[in-house]
Parts: C-alpha cells; structure tokens; sequence
C-alpha cells in the first residue's frame, strides 16, 4: 500500500472548496453511538415537527426498529404534505463503461475483463429517441469514471442531444470541478447525482485502490461544486452495506442537511442503493441492510429531510419499489438497462453491466404499478419558460 496515493490529498487539477463541511459531517457520523439510543429517543422524534440531526439518529437506530409501523405512517403523512401522490418517472441511461477507478465491489472497475464499450453521439441519439417514445421526459446520463474515455466535452455533447428529447437531464459521471459544472449546466444538464459510496474514510480508503476516485474529500465537495456551476439540484447516496449502514446513512442525510442550509435555493435528492452481486464478485451482498432498514433508512431520511425527493433502485424487486412510492420514496425509473446501449426493442447492448438489476419492468408496467396503487405518475415536474 505504501505506494498508493494518499486518499485525503487532492491531485493538482482538483478545485478546493474551503469549509469545515467534510470535518463536521465526520466527526457526527464517528460520535455517532447509534446502540446508545432508547425508546423515549425514538418516541420524541416522533413527535418533533421538525427532526433534529439527533432525532434523524434516533430513527435510523435498532431502538426504533419496533416503532417502524409508526415511523413508516408519519413519513407517509409527511410525503403527502409536500409531494401529494405524485411520483416522478425517469430512467438510466449509460453511454460508456470505460473506467479508471478500481473499486473493488465495482462492475466496471478498471481491472474488470469486461465488455468496454462507448456509444457515438448518432447512437446516443438513437437511444434518447427509443427511450422518448415511452413518454419519459427525464433522463439520468451515465458513464464510467474516466476523463480520457467520456471527457467532459463528450458528455456535454449527449446532454445537448438529450435536451431535444427530455424537459429534465441529470448526470451521474465522475466529480468535476465547478467551471465544468457550468459547461455542463449549459448544455442542459439540471441536477449532478454523486454516490459518496461510503462516509468512513478509512474504509473509503481500502475500497478505492487506483484512480481519481480515491481521493475522498474532492468526491464528498463534488454536489457543492455542482452547486456553485449553476446546477438547480444534486443528489447524495451511500451505497449501503460497504460499511456500517446506520452511520453512513446519518452522514448522507447529514450532508444533504448541511448543504441546504448553506444553499436553501438548491433541489436535494436522496437515493437509496444497497450493495448488489456484481460480474466477477457474486459475494458482493448487503451486509445487514435488509428490506426493513431499508425501509427504515428510507423513511428516516423523509422525516429528517422532508422536501427531498427519494429515488428507489431498480436494485430492489418490484413488490418492495411499489410499496414504498406509497410511503416516502417520490421518484423511480422505469425500462432500465444499466449495460451500454440497448434501449430499443430487441436491441443488444454493446457493453456489460454495472451491476444485476431486480426490477426489470417497462416504462409502461411501472406506470401502471402506480396507477394501481392510486398514485399519479408525473413525468415532469419543471418547464422552462
């Protein structure tokens, strides 16, 4: 190890943000004694009209998993308040794999012998075209981590076509800094998701071997640059099981927390992966995160940050996904394919997957599980004028 490069030190081209966020988020998630919280905890968070970072805490711990029925119905009320029954629709779409980053518990880690594949701006249309006649009108743009393979013009490109077909585009791709978060913003792009994977920097540390994805305080300022470019929203996750759930979900709700206050102006969105097998690893599996914390995770974050929209992953099976649209999750995706290409029908993708999806219904099907639960499929929520 003694070669790698240090996880905590920016390399030259990275842009410094100067605030004590990361030192704060930090240092919460390690005092954080989740086993040290009682009923009562749980109890007065329930009745606080708005949670403190210690209720937040409080709900996320194993004391409140007897009250999750209670927990679950509050949240609910509290989505309806803000939300009503609308639930927004949008799908992935990856336009490369090619990666630089070896993560381990990674698809398209750069040591993975792995279908590389990177679409053309004429069958990244192509797919924006197929995907558009399903009626979406927002996208979420990925690709692998690699500046030489998807550099910033390149992706900037696809959101330029993309805005012929969608009214909303978010991107999921590498961290930048704020000035090309601007050219981004200008070619249409309206809100940067970044999975911070894991809050704990020294496990961050023994996940992230190779790559510009090792340097762990450039990831965690990565939404507040996106902030500063112009960027409307951004989004925040852990992937949970990497390492101790209940502390890396205080820390992502904590930094969503401490961002709006510092930029109220700013969309806040949460999303809720758990670890899932990937090629080359089927031991990959979340460590201790089932369906109930899951839910308990999810419904913790709609209590603590109630005017934030909550994605729920393709990751979870369908019964679980239409369960929780009717309780504190405000966003899916639908007709998902997270390999390279192969949006249209009968279409191969030209690149391997991520990671194994379990809800592998269309646009069409998961329009209808809303419907049926009584709910109102929105497929998008802002114009502009």
């Amino acid at each position: 190890m003694a070669d790698r490069i240090d996880h905590m030190k920016y390399l030259p081209d990275m842009e410094v943000i100067e605030s004590d966020m990361l030192d704060r988020v930090v240092s919460e998630m390690n005092a954080y004694d989740y086993a040290g919280f009682t009923e009562d905890d749980v109890k007065t968070a329930l009745t606080a009209d708005t949670l403190s970072p210690r209720d937040f805490q409080a709900l996320l711990s194993p004391a409140a998993e007897p009250f999750i029925e209670e927990i679950a119905r509050r949240a609910q009320a509290e989505t309806r308040k803000h939300f009503g029954n609308s639930v927004m629709m949008f799908t992935p779409v990856y336009i490369a794999n090619y990666c630089e980053n070896y993560c381990i518990y990674c698809g398209f880690n750069c040591h993975n012998k792995i279908r590389r594949a990177k679409l053309n701006m004429e069958e990244v249309e192509h797919e924006f075209k197929e995907i558009a006649k399903t009626g979406l009108q927002e996208v979420l743009i990925l690709t692998g981590e690699s500046r030489k393979m998807s550099d910033v013009k390149y992706i900037g490109e696809a959101c330029r076509i993309a805005k012929k077909y969608f009214k909303v585009i978010g991107v999921e791709v590498y961290p930048m800094n704020s000035d090309e978060y601007k050219y981004l913003h200008e070619c249409g792009v309206d809100y940067v998701t970044v999975f911070q994977e894991t809050y704990n920097s020294d496990k961050y540390e023994t996940l992230h071997l190779e790559g510009h994805k090792r340097i762990f305080p450039y990831r965690f300022y990565a939404q507040e640059r996106a902030i500063l470019g112009g960027m409307r929203g951004v989004g925040f996750a852990a992937l949970l099981g990497l390492d101790d759930f209940r502390k890396d979900a205080f820390a992502t709700g904590y930094h969503a927390y401490l961002l709006q206050q510092k930029y109220p102006h700013a969309e806040i969105a949460i999303s809720c992966p758990r670890l899932r097998p990937i090629i080359n690893n089927d031991k990959i599996n979340p460590k201790d995160v089932h369906e109930k914390q899951l839910l308990q995770v999810i419904c913790a974050y709609r209590l603590f940050l109630p005017f934030a929209s909550i994605t729920i992953s393709t990751r979870e099976r369908a019964g679980f996904r239409d369960n929780i649209i009717q309780i504190a999750a405000t966003k899916i995706s639908g007709g998902v394919s997270v390999g390279i290409g192969g949006h249209g029908e009968n279409e191969e993708e030209k690149g391997d997957e991520q990671f194994d999806i379990s809800d592998g219904r269309s646009v069409k099907e998961v329009y209808d599980a809303i419907e049926r639960a009584g709910m109102q499929p929105v497929m998008s929520d802002y114009i502009y004028v």
